[in-house]
């Protein structure tokens, strides 16, 4: 009897360990892909058209992306995201890699019907082709298939459902070809403010509504960056966005420069702890979403931008253009632009460490290759690349050039044209090489791997396949790396309700509009104005737009309007046309703009088309200009001296001034209040004294500066910036070094420096001000 009990006992623990065993992964299908989860491990997702099938290892599930039957390093959950990309790089062909090397031009969803974002479908534009919004373009299934490219950059989107299903779309599509490498999708920054939007707590919107990159700076507090970085991060991965081509840490030393609203200003400091924890916030995943080292499925790739730093254009001229290809520095301080990026985006407080890529501008850093001499765009620089970025600070993620460094110049003054500055008598094919030799690992805006192939060719010739191999595939495991350590490869699928709930929901909208009260600043308030009383009456001159064009050349109309909502203003006071009735006035304005610093007209009458950029409303005459420019010449110009000396420029928008002083005679006395709107520093002067009051804001909503003016919050913002006493000290300030003008000194006697901001009870004297004011 025993005998069989012992027999029963071994059998049924058998059966019991067979059965505990068993496979650790249940699987359901929903929307068209398949989610199967693994006890103890990693939720996969993977279409039922793609032609993947799941295998089982140690009783785990995994993904056959290569369909060989076995389980490839690479399809291991389990192991490290760089030990699976160097499986996975190894693998691939040199034309899978040279696809990898793309990152794509921008993709509308769905496509546009003309201009530079068009697309088609079935050879239709999409409005006659009877397609979904959330269907693939023709030219999308092309460069994914044909060019093996697997870095797309969209911009608009209809909605957050329509991103999510062109995502499960995309990703169906690419699972099934080749190794199964899924798409790796970017954006620009797109939490800008809706100024007429109304934030009503407990409701959601679009989009979470944050201040721009420098009204951000105005909070000067890292903790509202970080904030900011996590909360979307949340809603780019709910429209699939695994990459964010942000932030812009270029220390803004040239005041005149158009990108200085995208960056955290002029000040080192401020700038490099806004740095690291904005790539902090977008990179850190915590709990249940880290899969390892702080990455996960709520991690973004933060691409940092621009190294070695853009913001000492000379003259303020931008290289998006010919015209403003040289960054300068007369003050000798190139090495200080680098400190965002050494001090703050490679030294993170986080687990992640260090910015998963970077792109470097399209500025030539004029002289500062002290060992090729080369004056060549930055993407182009041994120099600038391997010597310093990689040697000397030792980083090894992914180097992206910004988009259409390889194409050719074909105007001075065309945004959308080739930038290959100092290499314009290359071949496309040489300069791809270029790049690659200089340490660059992607191409922005290119959707050929054709020119990479013939890069490739060159380095066999010159230095033999085993080299160019090797070089190919370092390139493609810091491409890969970013890919498996936001957990891609395992489930690259979205549920669209959960994308529709996650995107501007009511806790996001409400910390996004905190933060904008946060950034608004208040410069003046004399006799203590403010806080305004609600339902009093109110007095709001109209402002005049004159017609023009946008940096993509599209034609602006003329437009007379009120440039706030008279609807939010409703809400908090009884608005009259005729100031003899008003207790008070508002004007809304916008700091000076005078355009670029380049004319083309000019030339058609003999001159060079260089002009000064004012940032003054009246007109400007530049005579104390450098002449000789430092750095000059094009192949479409004959000439190297760039100077505007004793040239003259004038506001497009010097009706903003008008605003301020009409109405100043009109109220004969009563208050005045100035609204302004800052993308760079501007000459206060000209209005400041016919203000009882001056607000500053960075591109918020109207909601928030009628809550500061009401005292319904009380402003807590620091200018993150100089506002220059005149023209004069912005002429003579040196385009590499921060905060070296003449400050504005008001009626009151406070000096418009930055970390200047008052709140009710005067000048702000805080923990802030006192880690950031240079004494």
């Amino acid at each position: 009897m025993k005998k069989y009990t012992i027999y029963f006992l071994v059998f049924a623990t058998a059966a019991a360990s067979l059965v505990s065993c068993g496979p650790k992964w249940t699987e359901t299908q929903s929307n068209g892909f398949k989610l199967v989860k693994n006890k103890g491990g990693k939720t996969l997702g993977y279409s039922t058209s793609s032609g993947v099938k799941l295998i089982t290892a140690d009783w785990f599930g995994f993904k056959d992306l290569n369909k060989n039957g076995k389980l490839d390093k690479y399809e291991d959950w389990r192991l490290p995201a760089e030990e699976r990309a160097k499986d996975l790089a190894s693998q691939l062909s040199i034309e899978q890699i040279a696809g990898l090397m793309l990152y794509s031009r921008h993709q509308r969803i769905p496509a546009g019907s003309n201009g530079f974002m068009a697309g088609t479908y079935n050879g239709k534009p999409f409005e006659e082709s009877g397609a979904k919004p959330s269907d693939l373009s023709d030219q999308q299934k092309k460069f994914l298939t044909d060019d093996n490219l697997r870095h797309v950059l969209i911009t608009l989107v209809e909605s957050p459902e329509v991103a999510a299903q062109w995502n499960n779309n995309a990703q169906a599509f690419v699972e099934g070809q080749g190794l199964g490498i899924p798409i790796n999708t970017s954006s620009d920054p797109r939490h800008g403010t809706v100024a007429n939007a109304e934030f009503n707590a407990g409701a959601g919107g679009k989009i979470s509504m944050w201040p721009s990159s420098i009204g951000m700076a105005a909070t000067f507090d890292p903790e509202v960056v970080k904030s900011f970085g996590h909360i979307a991060a949340q809603e780019y991965r709910a429209l699939g966005i695994s990459t964010a081509l942000s932030p812009q840490i270029d220390i803004a030393t040239e005041p005149r420069w158009n990108r200085f609203s995208g960056t955290f200003g002029e000040d080192v400091s401020l700038a490099t702890d806004l740095a690291r924890a904005y790539v902090d916030g977008f990179q850190t995943s915590e709990g249940e979403s880290e899969i390892a080292d702080g990455w996960g499925y709520h991690s973004v790739n933060t691409m940092v931008k621009h190294w070695p730093g853009g913001g000492s254009g000379e003259g303020g001229r931008d290289a998006h253009y010919g015209f403003g290809k040289y960054a300068v520095y007369p003050g000798n301080n190139f090495a200080m632009h680098f400190l965002s990026f050494t001090e703050g985006a490679f030294k993170l407080q986080g687990k992640t460490k260090m910015a998963a890529a970077v792109m470097p501008y399209y500025t030539i850093s004029y002289n500062q290759d002290t060992k090729n001499k080369e004056n060549v765009g930055n993407g182009y620089s041994s120099y600038i690349i391997n010597d310093l970025l990689r040697t000397k600070y030792n980083y090894d993620g992914v180097v992206c050039t910004d988009w259409s460094v390889s194409a050719d110049e074909t105007a001075l003054d065309v945004f959308i044209t080739g930038k290959s500055w100092g290499v314009e008598s290359l071949t496309l094919g040489q300069r791809h090489y270029k790049i690659l030799m200089a340490g660059v690992d992607q191409f922005g805006g290119n959707n050929d791997k054709g020119p990479v192939i013939e890069a490739y060719n060159m380095g066999v010739k010159e230095h033999g396949e085993e080299f160019m191999r090797k070089r190919f595939e370092q390139s493609a495991v810091r491409l890969l790396k970013n890919i498996f350590r936001t957990g891609l490869f395992e489930n690259p699928y979205l549920n669209t309700e959960e994308s529709k709930t996650t995107v501007g929901n009511p806790e996001f909208m409400k910390a996004g509009y905190e933060a904008q009260l946060k950034s608004i600043v208040m410069v003046k308030n004399k006799g203590n104005v403010l806080p305004l009383q609600k339902q009093k009456k109110v007095y709001i001159p109209k402002k005049f737009t004159p017609a023009g064009r946008n940096f993509l050349g599209v034609p602006i109309p003329e437009k007379l309007d009120y440039p706030i909502s008279l609807d939010m203003v409703k809400k908090y006071f009884t608005v009259t046309e005729n100031a003899d009735e008003a207790d008070f006035a508002l004007v809304c304005i916008a700091g000076a703009s005078s355009g670029n610093g380049y004319n083309s007209e000019e030339t058609k009458k003999g001159g060079t088309g260089y002009v000064p950029i004012s940032l003054q409303y009246n007109e400007y005459t530049a005579t104390t200009a450098r002449d000789p420019s430092l750095a000059g010449g094009d192949p479409l110009e004959k000439f190297t001296n760039r100077t505007y000396k004793n040239k003259k420029s004038k506001a497009i928008n010097t009706t903003d001034l008008t605003m301020v002083t009409d109405t100043f005679k009109k109220m004969k006395g009563k208050p005045v209040i100035v609204s302004v709107q800052l993308s760079n520093p501007s000459v206060f002067a000209e209005f400041e004294k016919m203000a009882n009051a001056i607000v500053v804001n960075f591109s918020v909503q109207d909601q928030a500066v009628l809550d500061v003016l009401t005292g319904a919050t009380e402003p807590s913002g620091l200018l993150p910036l100089q506002i220059p006493a005149n023209m004069e000290t912005v002429e003579k300030q040196n385009e590499d070094v921060p905060l070296d003008m003449e400050c504005h000194k008001d009626s009151e006697g406070n000096n418009y420096d930055f970390a200047f901001g008052l709140n009710w009870k005067g000048a702000i004297q805080d923990s802030r001000v006192e880690k950031y004011k240079k004494k």
